[in-house]
This record gives C-alpha cells, structure tokens and sequence, in this order.
C-alpha cells in the first residue's frame, strides 16, 4: 500500500501539481516555507507577495492572502501591507532578479530601514523564466544565454553575495540566512526561524535559498545536484549569517 506524501495544509490542493518545471527548486522551497507556515500554526495570518519569473508561478500555492507584484516590487508592497497591519506575517517571495537586479534598492533599503517582514530570494544562478540569461548571481566561468563562453569576472564582476550584503547594513535583530535545496530540513528551520524573528518583532528577515534549474543548465539529475552542491556552495556558503544576539566575528 502506498501512502501518499503529507501536505502541508496551507498548500491549495487544487493546485497541485504545481507549474514549475521538472526538477526546479522552486517546489522544494515553497514545501519548506508551507511547513514552517504550519508548524507555526501562522497560516491565517500570513500574506504571501510573489515577484515577476519564475517565483510569480507561487501564486496560488498557499490557501492564504497572496498578491503578486510588478517586478522587483515585492519587497515594498509587502512592506506596506505590514506597514497597515503590523500584526500580520508577511512573506516577500522573488528570485535573484527580482532581488539583486530590478528591485535591489527595495530589498537593500528595507533591510536598511529594518521592515519587520521577511524576504526570501531563490537563487539559480541566472534568469529562469524568459530563457536563462546571466543573473547577479551567475558563477564565474557560467554558460547562459547571455554569456556563452562563460561570465567574464573582469567585465560582469563575481556573484551578488545578497545575504552578506543584507547583513552588513542591517540592525541588531535582523535575521539573515543561507540554505539550500540540497538541505530542505536546514532550509525550512531557517525559514522557522526568520518567521518567528518577524513575530517577535525583532527586525527584518532574509533567507536566500540555493536552487536548481536543469532546464536551463541543461544539466540531466546528477549533474543538477553536483551543481547545486558542489559549484554554487564554493560561492555561496550555506549557513546563518546573522541572528539576534549572535556576536559578530572579530
């Protein structure tokens, strides 16, 4: 007898399966973040914001107040809303363009200002949705549509490290971290813990969240998670970065 994986029950059932293509991270973070939404019992308190690309296919994953944006204005709009009713948990969902490129003065300056939301960004290391071109995030050396024999460093520079970045202008109380889809036990702990951050009131929230997109990578499973694990990590360390209380290194 099969049994059936369990639900989250914030997830919509109706629509599932979800639009996301095959292999693609983006079902493995949202199943993260609806599980920590759960374990919380915070679902009728939630608003959920969903960026342009690929992460706009996340609006009707949850059965809870969702609105989608204009490109790279998740984070403002977001932020209004928790502005409006400080007692909601509010949830700004974008991928790295989304974050680090059209709207990375939002992010940047409500990290700043210390929004009391939480951001999560989806990092797959280039722009998924219209074809895979070269992203802030796109490695050294890395193939896309838009660089073809590999991103030049000397001329496009290294990755946006978005959560060092956001923790270095951030106040005491920010909670900012790194995880991956390699990890989804670490992942949804970290989205626990950057949700209760928010309902404590401490400050703002950030997690970025490693991803894999073998459409666009072109790469088959093994290649997908050798990828994921290996090349985007030597970049892009999993871990906490910041948390309140937690003592800066000297």
């Amino acid at each position: 007898m099969s049994v059936a994986p369990r639900m989250p029950k914030c997830w919509r059932e109706e629509s599932k399966p979800h639009k996301f293509c095959p292999g693609c991270g983006h079902g493995l973070v949202l199943k993260a973040l609806g599980e920590a939404i759960d374990e919380l019992g915070i679902q009728d308190k939630v608003v959920f914001g969903a960026d342009i690309g690929c992460s706009l296919l996340a609006w009707d994953f949850f059965n809870c107040d969702t609105v989608q944006t204009h490109h790279g204005r998740t984070t403002p709009v977001v932020t209004g809303v928790k502005r409006a009713n400080p007692d909601l948990v509010c949830i700004a969902y974008m991928g790295d363009g989304g974050g680090y490129a059209i709207g990375s003065q939002h992010l940047f300056n409500a990290a700043a200002r210390n929004e009391r939301i939480l951001a999560v960004l989806v990092n797959n290391t280039q722009y998924g949705m219209t074809g895979g071109q070269m992203a802030p995030t796109t490695l050294p050396g890395q193939k896309t549509e838009t660089s073809p024999y590999g991103r030049d460093i000397e001329q496009a520079g290294y990755p946006t490290q978005g959560p060092e970045a956001v923790a270095a202008i951030t106040q005491d109380g920010a909670y900012v971290a790194r995880g991956t889809v390699a990890n989804l036990r670490q992942l949804k702990g970290f989205l626990k813990k950057a949700l209760e951050n928010q309902m404590a009131g401490n400050g703002f929230s950030f997690v970025e969240a490693l991803s894999t997109c073998p459409t666009n990578w072109r790469t088959n499973a093994a290649k997908t998670w050798e990828f994921v694990e290996k090349e985007m990590t030597k970049y892009f360390k999993v871990g906490e970065i910041k948390a309140p209380g937690q003592k800066k290194e000297a």
